[in-house]
């Protein structure tokens, strides 16, 4: 949790990228968490986060904690049981980024 206070954790599993992120809560509301949430991104291979159109990237916020890392966790591996073409066949998207 250290390392998410202070940058972005990145990786990839399985054709999807993703990105966990401490983001400021809308409110403003300072609570036990500092007043963050934990976003975090999903997308398919091959490119890097800020080279990925928008509407690739799927995103969900949870609370930031150990709970959140928790719950993000399981939401991804939601995602690539959901959609396992979408990842197995991420690496073809070579010609679909301009």
């Amino acid at each position: 949790m250290e390392y998410l206070k202070k940058t972005e954790f990145t990786g990839c599993h399985q054709g999807m990228r993703y990105r966990l992120e401490g983001i400021a809560d809308a409110e403003g509301i300072a609570d036990k968490s500092g007043g963050k949430k934990l976003r975090c991104t999903v997308w398919p291979e091959p490119f890097a986060f800020f080279r990925t159109p928008e509407e690739k990237k799927e995103t969900a916020e949870f609370p930031f904690g150990e709970d959140g890392v928790e719950e993000a966790i399981c939401w991804m591996n939601g995602r690539l049981s959901e959609e396992p073409d979408k990842w197995d066949r991420a690496q073809e998207n070579w010609d679909d980024y301009q």
